[in-house]
């Protein structure tokens, strides 16, 4: 059999880098590359989707089982941002090229980040809601998650997305209505803007195209960002949770939708997990912790280290970093409960980010809001135009579509169309995808890259007389992270201290038993560097924590099997021949 080449994996996509993938194209994917690359990439399944579907998640790196420290990358949690699933793909395929050696793909990562990257195990879940992604991809319906509603409505309204023009999607209606809050733009007839105070009209009222149920003949119900399903995956996750009204989209209880529990379930037997990437859309920025609070209450290393990883996404993505809390909630002084990025950072220990891919604003040349969020609800009438201009002439107007009449069999006359915001909008086009999962996956490598590199550095061996001899073993840490990953996670109960053991064999004794296994303690990380230190005025290294010494009183000669390691960042093990003499 011959080994598997990098003409190998040029034959393989499915095309993720220049469009949007089903569900069973999504998996032929994942299961082309694992069954070509059997060395360095193995394929399994999280859990089911409340349909059936697996959760995928594919596993890159040699020797699968080997416990060292990993990074996860999970995509499309929320079913119309798709886009993450693309990223995803460019991400695993790039960590392949990585393990290929395909030095000239990847020229553009430093050589050193390269091969730290590459002792990295690199876990990759393109798809969280694959029930959800596959509802919008095919009808074009609004899906916040899961195409699922289990509440019991009663004798309340609700809207029920339904093809009204036989075009095979369910976008948007509109409906003439003197209390309307939209006007069409006297540039662009057909472009609907916010209505103004010297507007004269039509006004117009904006529905999902559907079907009301039930309709009592009266009452039309509102549209809100959750009422299309009763979780929302991202409120789903233990850290915070709270029920409703407190938490739109919490769900019944934390985890109680599978796709999240079996994250949890899988984050959780994988402790050496210690960064995590979140990609969902859009806006182009990342997201740190704290979602809870602000900065000043953020340990002061997890700062620093958040600090680099904005100087990195900001030169290679173009992408601003923004703090969860000052610059991302919703309502001000109300953090988002029960969300993924807060579960990894509090509960796992992770250096999480959340990156909402694809900057529509910056096509637009909207300037920098402050903070973050008004991006997304401060759009004025200019900014609709030059949204339909750009779709016009760089997106193929895939995004703004014509109205079409129709006749609702219950409002009456209505056109339906508008808005599909899939591709263009919430997702880039299919031609800006290169250039955007070349980018995350070069971000990605200088994620794993700043992984706590332990090893054994030196071991000695001390004839003491009288058939005694001491082992001394030294442990190293040369990696950026010290072993406990960030300074916040040093008081989560799985972060234990690195240790070693020591069993003879062969003739070979401890010469005190119960002094097998000896604790190491954490190892810090060269980048736990005192930055007044780092200046130029007094250029000094901080007190060495990256290196201890543990030491084994033996009698006799023989072998000894000695394991050396810790929850956060697996273990090596290596067996020694013991000998008094040379």
């Amino acid at each position: 059999m011959t080994s598997p080449s990098l003409d190998d994996l040029g034959r393989l996509p499915r095309g993720f880098r220049h469009g949007y993938l089903t569900y069973d194209e999504l998996s032929a994917q994942l299961r082309a590359w694992a069954d070509a690359f059997p060395e360095v990439a193995r394929l399994d399944s999280m859990g089911k989707s409340a349909e059936g579907r697996e959760l995928w998640v594919l596993t890159l790196g040699p020797r699968p089982d080997l416990k060292r420290p990993s990074l996860l990358v999970d995509g499309n949690m929320h079913a119309q941002e798709f886009c993450g699933s693309s990223v995803a793909l460019g991400i695993a395929e790039d960590v392949l090229r990585l393990h290929l050696g395909d030095d000239e793909a990847l020229a553009h990562v430093p050589k050193a980040v390269r091969a730290r990257a590459r002792e990295v195990l690199v876990y990759v879940a393109p798809r969280l809601s694959p029930d959800g992604a596959e509802r919008v991809l095919s009808t074009g319906a609004y899906v916040r998650s899961n195409p699922r509603d289990r509440r019991h409505h009663g004798a309340r309204p609700r809207w029920v997305p339904r093809d009204l023009d036989g075009d095979g999607l369910a976008l948007l209606m509109r409906k003439q209505d003197p209390a309307g809050e939209f006007v069409e733009s006297e540039e662009l007839p057909g472009l609907l803007v916010p209505r103004g105070l010297a507007d004269e009209g039509p006004f117009y009222k904006v529905y999902p195209e559907g079907v009301i149920e039930p309709f009592d003949g009266r009452t039309v119900p509102p549209a809100g960002l959750f009422s299309d399903n009763d979780t929302d995956l991202n409120r789903n996750f233990p850290y915070a949770w709270a029920p409703e009204p407190a938490q739109a989209g919490a769900g019944a209880f934390p985890t109680s939708e599978p796709e999240a529990r079996a994250v949890v379930e899988f984050a959780s037997a994988r402790p050496e997990i210690f960064a995590w990437l979140n990609l969902h859309t859009y806006g182009g920025v990342f997201i740190r912790p704290l979602g809870d609070g602000p900065d000043h209450q953020m340990a002061a290393f997890d700062r620093e280290v958040y600090r680099e990883l904005a100087a990195w996404g900001d030169a290679i993505v173009g992408y601003p970093t923004v703090s969860g809390h000052d610059e991302f909630l919703y309502e001000p002084g109300k953090p988002l409960r029960g969300d993924l990025g807060d579960y990894a950072y509090h509960h796992r220990g992770c250096v999480t980010l959340v990156c909402e891919l694809w900057s529509i604003f910056r096509q637009i040349d909207l300037a920098r809001a402050t903070p973050f969020i008004e991006h997304y609800r401060r759009l004025g009438r200019e900014h609709f135009v030059a949204l339909h201009a750009w779709d016009r002439e760089q997106n193929l107007q895939r995004a703004f579509r014509p109205w079409v009449p129709v006749r609702h069999p219950q409002l009456g006359d209505v056109e339906v169309g508008g808005i599909d915001p899939r591709v263009g909008l919430v997702n880039p086009p299919p031609e800006r995808l290169h250039e955007l999962c070349g980018k995350l996956a070069h971000f990605a490598l200088c994620l794993a890259s700043l992984a706590p590199a332990f090893a054994v550095a030196r071991r000695a061996l001390t004839p003491l007389g009288g058939g005694l001899s001491r082992l001394d073993v030294t442990v190293e840490n040369r990696g950026f992270l010290p072993t406990y990953v960030l300074e916040s996670a040093q008081k989560l109960a799985f972060n234990g201290p690195l240790w070693a053991e020591a069993t003879p064999a062969g003739g070979c004794e401890l010469a005190e038993p119960g002094t097998g296994r000896l604790e190491i303690g954490h190892l810090g990380g060269w980048g736990q560097r005192d930055p007044f230190l780092s200046s130029p005025f007094f250029l000094r290294s901080s007190a060495s924590t990256t290196s201890k010494t543990v030491s084994f009183l033996l009698r006799g000669e023989g072998s000894l099997t000695l394991r050396v390691g810790g929850p956060r960042v697996g273990f090596v093990e290596e067996t020694l021949s013991i000998r008094l003499r040379g």
